[in-house]
Formats: structure tokens, sequence, C-alpha cells
């Protein structure tokens, strides 16, 4: 990989895998433009300055929003290499998921990437997408062996599944961008749910929440066969820095390290740290899910029937022959829930 300091814009700078993004660059001495929605607010913001402070690197932020058009000329300019993390997250909560998640997902590449067009220095663009740009449901492995880089997701839309649908359809214009044009070329890292440490304690990753809901005894009756692929949040970073400055890079590259069940976490976790915790130990009957899992939450018995009881699994060779070398998911729920305990998220139990 390349050593040349270089100078790389980060969109959502505050976010979960972004920070361990911008450590990374920082740490090989790269100077980053961060943009985020305010750059004032210590809470999201200070752990980056901290980790600037420290490192060879050095860091701008830049307030910009995904739905204003002309608020990422400012930090892109002079930028070789773009990494686009910035997107909408939110599963429950809106009545309108088209204007929620869809819109402000492709509205929001879009502006990125025509403000890419504008600027002149840019060489690379790299994309944080998702396996649900993959896959929509468990369904979907009918007849595959495994899904890899080939696979896209053609079964989700606004009402089924509308934050993976909002995944593809970024994915796809951002393609479609990239091939209006011949200066920069893309990259898009497509990792599955992405769990360890967070670098601020105010995490909102979705994988959290199984962690806290194993920990503080919600999921102890028992959990849905629901089958994830999962991977190490500092492994999706170091795989954006690879897309960055390997020039070999090319296309797609998705990011797994194994597929784990929701009982296979729970194991894994009573292993590291006790049964003291009410960690689940049984799976619920698919008819039980199916039957009482829309009251619990946001999921649909259209989901439920799609992908509890599915195993899926995912070929990760090619983000191997990129230089990925991954952490097992043991070692990075170790990490993550620990760092729950640390933080007081999960009251912490001796034996």
């Amino acid at each position: 990989m390349s050593q040349e300091p270089r100078t790389v814009m980060v969109t959502g700078a505050s976010g979960y895998i972004a920070g361990w993004i911008i450590k990374y660059l920082l740490e090989a001495g790269h100077t980053v433009h961060g943009t985020v929605r305010n750059p004032d607010k210590a809470s999201s913001v200070a752990h980056l300055h901290r980790m600037a402070e420290q490192a060879p690197g050095s860091l701008k932020l830049f307030k910009a929003d995904l739905l204003d058009a002309d608020s990422f000329d400012a930090p892109m300019k002079g930028c070789e290499v773009l990494m686009h993390t910035a997107s909408p997250f939110v599963l429950d909560g809106f009545s309108d998921a088209n204007e929620a998640l869809v819109r402000p997902a492709v509205e929001g590449t879009r502006n990125v990437l025509n403000a890419a067009n504008r600027c002149e220095t840019l060489k690379r663009v790299v994309l944080t997408s998702s396996v649900a740009a993959v896959y929509s449901d468990g369904t979907d492995m009918k007849g595959k062996s495994a899904f890899t880089e080939t696979d896209w997701n053609t079964g989700s839309s606004v009402d089924h599944n509308p934050y993976q649908y909002s995944k593809v359809a970024a994915e796809r214009e951002a393609w479609k961008i990239h091939d209006g044009q011949s200066r920069w070329d893309l990259i898009t890292i497509n990792p599955g749910m992405v769990y360890g440490p967070s670098l601020t304690n105010a995490s909102s990753s979705a994988s959290i929440g199984t962690l806290l809901d194993m920990g503080r005894g919600k999921l102890k009756t028992g959990v849905p066969d629901l089958v994830y692929g999962a991977v190490d949040v500092r492994d999706v970073a170091q795989a954006h820095l690879l897309g960055a400055f390997n020039p070999d890079a090319e296309g797609r590259y998705l990011l797994v390290s194994e597929s784990v069940s929701m009982l296979d976490i729970a194991r894994l976790l009573r292993k590291q740290f006790g049964s003291q915790y009410p960690f689940p130990k049984m799976k619920v009957p698919k008819p039980v899910v199916w039957l009482f899992g829309p009251m619990m939450g946001p999921v649909t018995r259209k989901f439920i029937s799609r992908n509890v009881g599915y195993p899926i699994r995912f070929d990760n060779s090619r983000s191997k022959v990129l230089g990925i070398q991954y952490r097992s998911v043991s070692d990075t729920l170790k990490d993550h829930f620990e760092q729950v305990l640390e933080d007081g998220l999960v009251r912490r139990r001796t034996a």
C-alpha cells in the first residue's frame, strides 16, 4: 500500500466505521477532510480531534449535509481520494421509508459524486456499501453455494426491506455516475453486520443493539434462527484504505469474516464472559417468531418467512486477495462486549 501522504475526504466523519478509517489515515500521515453535519458538536467530533493530535496526519472538519448539493465542493477541494461513508441508518420510527431512507441515500450519493465530478484532483472513490446491496433475503441463497460480488439485491423495495433497498439503490446510482465519466474510478466495500469497538461511547451501530439486548436479558428466552455475515469494524476500515491506495483494487469487495447465527453470537459471548450474563441458550421456533415477531420490533412477517431458518454464506476470497486478514468473530465480539461493559451500557457481573 502506498505510504505517500495524500489528501483524503471522508463523508460522515463522526460515524462508527468512519472513525476507524480516519484513525488509520491519520496514523499513516494523510491529510483528512472530514464532513459532519455540525463540526461544533463536541460529543460527535471530540474523539476525532484527539486522534489528530496524537497522529502524524492532519484533520480538517467541514459542515456538509447529504441533501445539500453544494456542501461538498469545499471539503473536496484538493483531494485525491474520496471515501463516502455517510448514509442514513434508521430501521424504525419512520412513516415514510422513501423519505427517511431511500431518497437521502440516493440523493446524497448523487450530490457527493457530482461534487467529485467537479473536483479535478480526484482520482478514486471508495463507497461504503453493504451486503444489503448484494442480497435481500435468505431465500436468495437458493441454488447458490455462497453470495459473491457478482450478486445484486433485486428483492428489496420501499415496502420490503427498505433499508436494504436504500443501500442497493445508492450503490447502483454510484456506478451509474461512475460510468458517465473517466477521471476517477470506483471501489465499493460491501460489509456484513459490523461488530467491534467504537472509538466513541456514543456508538449507534446496529450491531450494538443485539449485544445490549443479549447482555440485558431481553432475549434470554431465545432468539430467532437468523444468520448474518459478521465482520470487524477495524477490518472494514482497513479495507477502505486498501481500496483507496492499492493500485490493483477494482470493483466490489464483500467484507465478511464468517456467517454466524444469533445463537452462535450468544454462545461466543457466554464462552468469553461466562453464564452470569443472561445470554440466550435456545432458538425460538419459526412459527412463534412469525406470530409474535412483528409485535417485538421493526420486522414484518414477509421478512420472517424469507429469512428465519435460512443459512447464508459469503465468498470472501476477493477481499483476501485485496489484502484483508480477518479477525475472528469471537475476538471481535469479545472486544465489543467488553466496551459495552466499560461504558456501563450493561452492568458488569461477577461469577
